[in-house]
């Protein structure tokens, strides 16, 4: 079994600034990249960005300039630092990780939410 737990959730200020980590743990063998995605009352689950394993590194248009994703391959951790953050950044924080649980066998596994909330 695989495990992604999230934190750094809450609330914040427009303009202000957290930090997400979620770290994967269980029968991994090797991860092939790990990502946020989120996801707003009565709307669809969204990319907000990803890190793959050789460093290649993709943002939703709306978040470009002001989050940073990164990423720690010995801790299987990957951080998302969130600055100047708007209301509509508020939603439920998903991590995901796609990643080989043996020589051959991979899936995609996702963390339970983190709630990130943006007051004006």
């Amino acid at each position: 079994q695989v495990q992604l737990v999230e934190s750094g959730g809450g609330l914040v200020q427009a303009g202000g600034s957290l930090e997400l980590s979620c770290t994967a743990s269980g029968n991994i063998f090797r991860i092939i990249s790990m990502g946020w995605y989120r996801q707003a009352p009565g709307k669809e689950r969204d990319l907000v960005a990803d890190i793959n394993s050789g460093g290649g590194i993709k943002y939703a248009d709306s978040v470009k300039g002001r989050f940073t994703i990164s990423r720690d391959n010995a801790k299987n951790t990957v951080y998302l630092q969130m600055n100047s953050l708007k209301p509509e950044d508020t939603a439920l924080y998903y991590c995901k990780a796609y990643l080989y649980t043996d020589y051959r066998n991979w899936d995609s596994y996702w963390g339970q939410g983190t709630q990130v909330t943006v007051s004006s």
